[in-house]
């Protein structure tokens, strides 16, 4: 239904630009600015300004003018708004929407045929998960959430990093040190475990003298070079490290959750022969210099000052080599590849396309999206210094602060009658974790977050709990419904009230909100929305009764509006990687 009222759209607004002769190549409709009532809008006039040299709020009041809405079913009128021409729907389109909210599917658009794998946290496999981290874990599952949401077929990858130096160090160092050596682990878990070896290993190759330093740099030089050359028991040696610290890792991933469908490994593509494949090819291509004792591509035809190294001297390939490979393997699979990174990636990601383009591949199979880092009031996190908080110990708290709010909160007489102690921990879990997640996927990802417990565990509005309460709040009014025996109906005209029509224009834009997202990249999309339908939802709940209603026909108009509430804020949720509790 979304699909054909977004084609409406865009054949009306095509229409009045031909009217006006002016070109049809970009229609620019979108979601339309916040506050809002319409459901779609369109910035065209923003382009068509210097084409007809007047200002986008003329231009957008003529195209507008220029709409007919009549031969639609779904577009009742277009009405000029600064810039923007938006576009309201008819009441057969509400009476859809409702009909439709009442399906738990609600909000799915329809299948894309698309197969797409997206790549997120690929962190390295060097310690436990910290808050600096959390937010590519958070960013990428919500991201596959919505991808999928908007009818794709996705697979969730994570690139373990295990040919590199700091793997490398990691393996030298836990070969090397005794356990009487190290300090007593945080956790009784492998990768709290081993993380005190690599610590270790880093401030003895900072502290060591000259000669003890040499002999250890020998021996991890070696076991990166016996992982080039395809020496088995090398890759033995590297993966009793990584695979151990990788299962603790997965352990606290799995809590925000954020699961994966496969961790594919950076030696796959050397042991498989496709990195030397890359290589051979970039050295044959015109962009291949022999410089510094290193095989490197100039891109400055690409813009880029500095080269990019993608053979050393001694034969052992980068990480960027081996990536490249990993990412043709990704082409050859799917038809769309997406990747979550950190700031700090956005050069070495922006040559990495330049080399692909190089390579032959059609990079528009490719999509990538960057995200600032958190940090903590007093700076930066660094697992190598074993500096920062560990996402283990956010949760945990999260939890704990979140049923000390939950104790507090909880009226006497519902705590007695209905919930017990297995409910109030499930309630702390899914709040204390949920306003964690909300906390960082709400943020545009270009910002940067410094992260403060206050404000991640805030239990008011504009938090993960505030939301959560309205989906619990529905699940009330409808058990308390069906015990009364009152059934849901769909009946716009009994829905005459602005607190009930509001909520059905908001229900009625979340298949537009689950489509900017999924096209944009941007879940934070899905979050304000969410948001902006809690605050809608609670006048409704304020101002119309529902089990109190006037007549049994009111009653069961409301109900289906509820229940549509419920259904989309639920699915909302989802997107986001948060539960949505049916009681708090």
């Amino acid at each position: 239904m979304f699909r054909e009222l977004r084609s409406e759209v865009e054949d009306a607004v095509e229409a009045a630009l031909s009217s006006l002769d002016l070109p049809t190549d970009d229609l620019g409709v979108e979601e339309p600015p916040e506050d809002v009532p319409a459901t779609l809008a369109s910035s065209v006039a923003f382009r068509m300004a210097s084409e007809v040299g007047a200002p986008p709020p003329k231009v957008a009041a003529d195209i507008a003018d220029a709409i007919d809405a009549t031969p639609y079913t779904y577009l009742e009128r277009a009405e000029p708004q600064g810039p923007y021409v938006n576009f309201f729907v008819s009441d057969a389109y509400y009476a859809e929407t409702l009909e439709a909210g009442r399906d738990e599917e609600y909000g799915h658009l329809p299948e894309t045929g698309k197969d797409v794998v997206i790549e997120h946290t690929s962190a390295n496999p060097t310690g436990p998960v910290h808050v600096g981290r959390a937010r590519n874990p958070i960013l990428g599952d919500a991201i596959a959430r919505v991808l999928e949401f908007a009818g794709n077929d996705v697979d969730r990858h994570y690139y373990v990093n295990d040919a590199g130096r700091q793997v490398a160090v990691f393996t030298w160092a836990y070969e090397t040190f005794d356990e009487s050596e190290l300090p007593e682990p945080e956790r009784d878990r492998s990768d709290y475990d081993l993380v005190r070896y690599y610590r270790k290993g880093n401030a003895y190759l900072e502290d060591a003298d000259e000669d003890e330093v040499e002999a250890a740099e020998a021996e991890i030089a070696e076991i990166m070079q016996g992982l080039e050359a395809g020496d088995e028991e090398t890759y033995e040696r590297v993966a009793v490290v990584v695979d151990q610290v990788l299962g603790g890792m997965r352990e606290s991933l799995e809590r925000l959750p954020a699961f994966f469908d496969e961790f594919i490994k950076e030696t796959k593509f050397i042991r498989n022969g496709d990195a030397d494949d890359v290589v051979e090819r970039l050295k044959d291509s015109e962009y291949a210099v022999y410089e510094e004792d290193a095989w490197q591509l100039d891109l400055s035809e690409f813009g880029f000052e500095k080269n990019l190294v993608f053979l050393r001297s001694d034969g052992t390939t980068l990480y960027t080599t081996r990536d490249l490979a990993h990412h043709e393997w990704k082409f050859n699979n799917y038809d769309e590849a997406v990747t979550v990174l950190g700031e700090d990636h956005k050069l070495q990601a922006e040559q990495l396309d330049a080399a692909l383009e190089i390579l032959g591949n059609d990079t528009d199979q490719l999509r990538q999206t960057f995200y600032s880092w958190v940090n903590l009031p007093e700076g930066g996190m660094s697992t190598r210094k074993g500096t920062g908080v560990d996402l283990d110990d956010l949760l945990d708290e999260s939890v704990k602060r979140a049923r000390e709010e939950v104790e507090e909160r909880l009226d006497s007489r519902i705590r007695d009658d209905d919930l017990d102690e297995e409910d109030i921990e499930r309630i702390a879990r899914q709040v204390g974790i949920g306003a964690v997640r909300y906390d960082i996927v709400s943020k545009q990802p270009t910002k940067g977050i410094t992260f403060e417990w206050e404000r991640a565990l805030d239990f008011e509005a504009q938090s993960a709990p505030y939301v959560q309460y309205v989906h619990a709040r529905c699940c009330g009014i409808l058990n308390e419904a069906s015990a009364a025996g009152i059934e849901a109906a769909t009946e716009m005209s009994l829905l005459d009230t602005e607190a009930e029509q509001e909520l059905l224009r908001v229900i009625a834009r979340f298949p537009a909100v689950v489509e900017q997202a999924a096209d944009d990249l941007e879940p934070h999309v899905v979050a304000t929305y969410v948001r902006e339908f809690a605050e809608t939802f609670n006048t409704f709940y304020r101002e119309c009764s529902v089990l109190n209603a006037d007549d049994d026909d009111i009653a069961a108009a409301r109900l289906g509006l509820v229940e549509a509430a419920q259904h989309t804020v639920a699915n909302a949720l989802y997107m986001l990687g948060i539960e949505a509790p049916e009681s708090m």
